[in-house]
């Protein structure tokens, strides 16, 4: 089932430390037609003895599909990337699992960045990721090389190859250097895929503390969310919208409960926009 700007996304992130069947149960509650996977969460379920079979039932049973796979950190050369974090093999082997719709990449560790490098990078994951018929999303982040829209959507049109898109996070955007002219020049189908969120209008004292604990759910701080979408889909958005809410408040609550709440959110937030 290929999905589209009228279609919700459940975000992995948004339940970190879930299993597979959990998120898409959450998912299924709150009326979303996809999720998108990290690792772990597929190992997580794996390591209860749950077969790919099952998976791949549960997932159908539940009405839902994979969207994207996320994150992609180590695609840069010479980038300091982390030990644990999955390599293009790892996310090729769930894409072919899980008939996986995109992979996001980004910049996670460093500040700096080579756009020709980048570009010739990112280009390369584009022909291998295209044998697994996989779309790449390009996400920025603020404290990276890769801090706004411009940017990631300049390393995309470099690399020149029709499955190469950028990611839009909502908190990346309010809390980043994008402005409105920036989302107004992204061509629709650069868009790949669409993350909501919030966030209060003051940041907190460190932003990669903020963004993984401290986000709000879509319509629920200061960013201009619903104006953001009516930009998007003013590009032409043809990409699926996704609810990504890292957040230890609503990490407390029962999955499914975090799952109807996210729902609700985000249809709001279309509604308001798509009046």
């Amino acid at each position: 089932m290929p999905l589209g700007p009228d279609d919700l996304v459940l975000c992995a992130g948004t339940l970190l430390e879930a299993d597979f069947t959990t998120l898409c149960d959450a998912a299924q509650a709150g009326g979303f037609s996809g999720i998108t996977l990290w690792p772990d969460h597929v190992e997580r379920a794996r390591a209860a003895g749950h077969r790919d079979d099952d998976l791949r039932a549960h997932l159908a049973d539940a009405g839902l599909v994979v969207a994207d796979l996320d994150p992609l950190l180590t695609w840069l050369p010479d980038e300091p990337t982390p030990d644990g974090f999955a390599d293009e093999a790892t996310f090729f082997a769930l894409a072919d699992a899980f008939d996986a719709r995109s992979l996001n990449a980004a910049q996670g560790f460093g500040t700096h960045v080579d756009r020709d490098r980048a570009a010739e990078a990112f280009a390369g994951v584009c022909d291998r990721a295209a044998e697994h018929g996989l779309l790449i999303t390009l996400e920025y982040l603020p404290w990276s090389g890769i801090p706004d829209a411009a940017t990631a959507l300049d390393i995309v049109e470099r690399a020149g190859r029709d499955n190469g898109t950028v990611m839009v996070d909502v908190w990346h955007t309010f809390r980043g250097a994008t402005d409105e002219a920036q989302l107004r020049a992204l061509p629709g189908n650069r868009i790949g895929s669409v993350q909501l969120n919030d966030a209060p209008a003051e940041p907190g004292p460190e932003l990669l503390a903020e963004t993984m604990n401290a986000r709000r759910l879509p319509g629920e701080g200061d960013a201009p969310v619903v104006e953001w979408v009516r930009i998007l889909d003013d590009c032409g958005l043809r990409a699926p919208v996704g609810v990504e809410v890292f957040s230890e408040a609503l990490r407390a609550l029962p999955p499914e409960e975090i799952g109807r709440r996210c729902g609700d959110a985000a249809r709001n937030v279309l509604a308001l926009a798509r009046a």
